[in-house]
């Protein structure tokens, strides 16, 4: 959402229309759930973001516009998790456990995560027309609720939700080496569920 969409946003949420609070949720209520679970767990998600909503409408009249609408209802989430829940989840294990499938190497990527050489069935259909099959969704979606749960929310924030390395630093008290190492095991696991899609036509 744009600045100007954020405004009238609360300027209907004030205003206490019910549509506004059903598209806030609706927007928002994934990317906060992302957050809670790479602070909290699995256990205490529903609690926290539950505890979050609680205080945007509380604190929905101070909204300053100082950041985005996102990044102030994840940071709000941010500390209803930290405040509710001590974890020792954010320290980075490097000997987690492995995909089913292995991983790809390292010089499949480049730097910025992305394949060099595509899978070999790729030459018939675009990375997005794959995604659109069920198959793959469902088998993608299951390699995702497999990963360590720093992995998950990391790879979430990011490629779903669009958020900068910098700013999951900030929401989740990590630094920025620690994002880059959690975000390149997650893809690597992805594509190497991918590439085992593509090659076997199972998950």
């Amino acid at each position: 959402m744009s600045a100007t969409d954020d405004a009238l946003l609360i300027q209907r949420l004030l205003a206490g229309e019910q549509r506004a609070y059903r598209e806030l949720v609706s927007t928002y209520q994934s990317a906060m759930r992302a957050v809670a679970y790479a602070i909290a767990g699995q256990r205490h998600v529903d609690e926290v973001v539950q505890d979050a909503w609680l205080s945007v409408v509380r604190n929905l009249a101070n909204f300053q516009a100082r950041s985005s609408l996102k990044t102030w209802l994840l940071t709000i989430t941010a500390n209803a998790a930290k405040t509710r829940y001590t974890s020792s989840r954010r320290d980075v294990l490097l000997d987690d456990l492995p995909s089913p499938h292995g991983t790809v190497g390292d010089e499949r990527f480049a730097s910025d995560g992305h394949w060099r050489v595509a899978p070999s069935a790729w030459h018939q259909d675009s990375p997005e027309a794959l995604l659109t099959e069920g198959e793959l969704r469902e088998c993608l979606e299951s390699t995702l609720a497999g990963l360590p749960e720093l992995q998950s929310s990391v790879l979430l924030l990011r490629e779903r939700q669009g958020l900068e390395a910098e700013e999951i630093c900030n929401l989740l008290g990590l630094t920025l080496s620690n994002v880059r190492v959690l975000l390149h095991r997650a893809r690597l696991k992805v594509f190497a569920t991918v590439e085992h899609f593509e090659e076997t036509g199972e998950c």
